[in-house]
């Protein structure tokens, strides 16, 4: 069966907000590479993003959340624009609880996480650095 790996376009807080990610699902990320590991004459990197990164990976579970900054050269993404959500199934009501409090921290709570009325635990917020995510259990699967 095919996963679906959420990747996340950043104004150059790429780091940063994975950092906070590692801190909440824990693990280690798999793969971190920066603008000025790529540079060439043939694709030159300006000194002020080549610190920034290409390509972040962060294993969670079976799947992978990955992330990149997006390079100035090529316009700011709109943080506050409706993306998709990034959508975390948990296989307890603790891990809900722990994973909401954590991810939610610092940002804006849209839906607190409670009892729904379809027979789950269900919260939606959008994250400090304006991503959004829903955590759901449910505990019939």
């Amino acid at each position: 069966m095919a996963l679906i790996n959420p990747h996340i376009n950043f104004n150059g807080n790429a780091e940063e907000a994975f950092n906070f990610y590692k801190s909440v699902f824990g693990g280690e990320f798999t793969k971190i590479i920066r603008f000025k590991d790529i540079s060439s004459p043939e694709y030159p990197v300006a000194e002020n993003e080549a610190s920034k990164i290409m390509h972040i990976a962060l294993p969670i579970g079976k799947n992978i959340l990955m992330a990149n900054d997006v390079p100035e050269s090529m316009g700011r993404v709109n943080e506050n624009e409706n993306r998709s959500k990034i959508s975390i199934s948990t296989e307890s009501r603790e891990e809900a609880d722990k994973l909401f409090s954590g991810l939610s921290a610092g940002g804006n709570i849209e839906v607190p996480i409670d009892d729904s009325s379809w027979g789950s635990c269900f919260g939606m917020f959008r994250d400090k650095f304006g991503i959004e995510w829903m955590v759901d259990f449910d505990p019939k699967i």
